[in-house]
């Protein structure tokens, strides 16, 4: 083992590998519940049992796989913001998209993240688009989870006003409603949702390894006594894996190339690159990996290309995308430099198999806090965009408002990009300041207009 994963060399051991993997899975293992909430009956519509299912061998077997062949401590699972968007994709269209189009698109989108990634476009994509928006994605991403977060635990509503005879099939003007502060007398989730982001914002202060998680099996169990926690599930329930009712090869490819799915393949794979990038080259430079630049590249470049072919394998298994998870810091702070922790991490997803009856038990009340605290977490990246240029810093807030405002991660980037080519182009004409517009900037923004000009904003 040590021969294998080069302990030694890399000044770690068995014990230390295996508690930076366990320390990782704490961390992370809130996405078992949280993938659920958004993909499964009370979300997308799929099976509970087979998103949890999709859940735990997704990110079990892809962690194992970049231990072992990458040799890095680095965790994957279904990302956060993309379940999410995945959700909103299935839910919107009013049935026009079933959840196995969008697991084709899902999957087309890996395998298109697979050729970017062995043609080199992938790098080039990361270099063409401007540091404020991709770090605006991120921000963005985390305050769509956030509202997300806020609906299901009913912490916010919705007043309308509109006249007797107006047609509700239709978009309401936004000036006909308004989002008021939830009732906490009337909606006892609403209560125990208030209850649970509290208690993790304490651990998270107090640095509790494992908080999320911690955090949504102790307001799981206050919800018992509120009668918002429904333990009828565990009546008869077998403790062993369930096998039946999964999505494994459910995924509709057919159905997303004919209705046309290619913004939203477009998305998965656009979110996607610049998330697991930063998680990459973020936790290989905490590992001391990028001090040698041209081995710190290969090494990354093998992780993205496992990284891409997660995306696809999840997709078969029957959940969203399964990207990197900068939650797997937490193991490198814990002492992980090697794939042992990666493989640690990933055998506990797998055994997580043996407490599905317990996982699919836990209300949205108790889940809708760790979206918040994540999008709390995301939003830390906001202090890389240069607010005071404001050829960086419009494109970068249009980006980041119109995710939750309009309810689509796809109308913030789109209006970023747009708009930072618009801009740079004034500014070359009309001022001293000369502005580089990458290539393939240009081609993105006009895919963007012809998106809105020939689709409409749906």
């Amino acid at each position: 083992m040590d021969r294998f994963f080069k302990l030694k060399e890399n000044g770690t051991n068995v014990r230390t590998e295996i508690v930076a993997g366990l320390t990782t899975f704490m961390t992370m293992a809130y996405i078992l519940f949280v993938n659920t909430l958004f993909l499964g009956s009370s979300g997308a519509g799929m099976s509970d049992n087979a998103v949890f299912f999709a859940t735990a061998v997704g990110a079990g077997l892809m962690t194992i796989i970049m231990g072992l062949f990458v040799n890095i401590p680095i965790a994957l699972a279904p990302g956060m913001g993309l379940n999410a968007y995945f959700m909103t994709v299935v839910l919107s269209s009013n049935g026009a998209i079933t959840w196995q189009a969008a697991l084709g698109a899902v999957f087309l989108s890996g395998i298109v993240f697979i050729i970017l990634t062995v043609t080199r476009v992938r790098q080039m994509l990361l270099v063409a688009v401007p540091q404020s928006i991709k770090m605006a994605i991120t921000v963005g991403i985390g305050l769509f989870i956030t509202i997300i977060g806020f609906k299901l635990a009913n912490l916010v509503a919705v007043t309308v006003n509109v006249a007797p005879d107006a047609d509700l099939s239709q978009p309401i003007p936004g000036s006909s409603f308004n989002l008021s502060l939830g009732n906490f007398v009337t909606h006892h989730d609403a209560l125990l949702a208030l209850i649970g982001l509290l208690l993790i914002a304490i651990l998270m202060v107090m640095r509790i390894k494992g908080a999320l998680l911690i955090g949504i099996v102790a307001t799981t169990l206050i919800g018992i006594p509120m009668g918002v926690t429904n333990l009828s599930g565990l009546t008869g329930a077998s403790w062993l894996p369930n096998f039946s009712d999964l999505a494994v090869g459910q995924l509709d490819l057919k159905g997303a190339i004919s209705l046309g799915l290619f913004e939203i393949i477009f998305i998965f794979t656009f979110v996607e690159l610049f998330d697991t990038f930063g998680t990459m080259v973020g936790t290989a430079t905490r590992m001391g990996i990028m001090k040698d630049k041209k081995k710190g590249e290969k090494t990354i470049g093998k992780a993205m290309l496992v990284d891409a072919v997660g995306v696809s394998a999840g997709a078969a298994l029957g959940t969203s995308t399964i990207t990197a998870y900068v939650e797997s810091a937490s193991g490198v702070e814990a002492g992980g430099r090697t794939g042992l922790t990666s493989v640690t991490t990933g055998l506990l997803f797998i055994l997580a198999l043996f407490i599905a009856p317990l996982a699919l038990v836990v209300p949205s009340a108790a889940t809708a806090p760790a979206l918040i605290i994540v999008g709390v977490l995301m939003m830390s990246q906001v202090r890389s965009i240069e607010w005071d240029d404001f050829l960086q810093a419009f494109p970068a807030f249009l980006t980041i408002v119109l995710m939750p405002f309009t309810g689509g991660i796809a109308n913030g980037i789109s209006a970023g990009i747009v708009s930072y080519v618009i801009l740079a182009v004034f500014s070359n004409l009309v001022t001293e300041r000369k502005v580089k517009i990458h290539w393939l900037m240009w081609i993105l923004a006009i895919i963007v207009i012809c998106r809105y000009v020939f689709m409409g904003g749906e």
